[in-house]
């Protein structure tokens, strides 16, 4: 039987941290299970196959960390999300994400996530967001997980000077393509909506990433929204009449 007290990568942990581990994919869910319960400081390691079942199972055994696929196909990952949130306050959502352009990350961390981890990640780093999601430490890289991140997740703030000058060395065309990101819109619908290609539009990317100093898109969608007291165009827009 695990200790009532045991030690973490940094520091100790009063008690063990109980996690609901979400994920549609059995041979998958099963694998990440037998990870998580060979780690000492980890113990009642649940599984859900949908979002329904991870709501009931987060109310019966209130768990520290809900382990959140974005995959889910009865229930979208923010409505779980905000419902975990507001009725397990104590309770922690950290999503599983194919890749961090996946615009359903940020809208479930504006509901309420407290952070994202890529399903390629390192086990070394999974486990090191893991124990520091049960401390109440951000960490939003899921590359670079000892980055600890000022925009938390899940509590985005009011514009401020300071967020507004983060933003000011972005051209014109770049805040416009950085807004549509935040509004949901993929490479090809914002390629379409401005008449150019789907190149043009990640080359725009890779400047906006590098003039903010973030990882990739999700962290530069955050830094907008932290940054813009400006709400982001519907997602549908008719596209711009192109020039032959």
């Amino acid at each position: 039987m695990k200790s009532a007290t045991q030690r973490t990568d940094r520091g100790v942990r009063s008690k063990p941290i109980r996690l609901l581990l979400v994920e549609a994919q059995r041979l998958f869910r099963q694998s990440l299970r037998l990870l998580l319960e060979r780690e000492q400081d980890i113990a009642d390691v649940t599984e859900a196959t949908d979002g329904r079942e991870a709501y009931r199972l987060a109310h019966e055994h209130k768990p520290d960390i809900v382990l959140l696929d974005v995959d889910m196909l009865d229930l979208d990952v923010e409505s779980v999300t905000k419902l975990i949130h507001q009725h397990l306050p104590d309770t922690k959502v950290l999503l599983l994400a194919r890749y961090d352009e996946d615009t359903r990350i940020v809208a479930a961390m504006q509901a309420g996530a407290f952070g994202y981890i890529l399903k390629d990640t390192d086990q070394t780093d999974f486990l090191h967001i893991i124990r520091a999601t049960a401390r109440s430490e951000h960490v939003l890289s899921p590359i670079m997980p000892d980055r600890l991140v000022h925009n938390a997740p899940g509590s985005l703030r009011p514009a401020h000077e300071g967020n507004v000058m983060r933003l000011s060395p972005l051209s014109d065309r770049e805040h416009q393509i950085l807004c549509s990101a935040a509004a949901g819109r993929s490479n090809k619908e914002i390629a379409d909506h401005l008449c150019v290609s789907v190149d043009t539009v990640k080359t725009h990317l890779h400047h906006i990433y590098q003039k903010l100093s973030v990882a990739g898109r999700v962290e530069a969608i955050i830094a907008f929204l932290n940054a813009s007291n400006i709400t982001p165009p519907p997602h549908h827009l008719s596209p711009n009449r192109c020039t032959p």
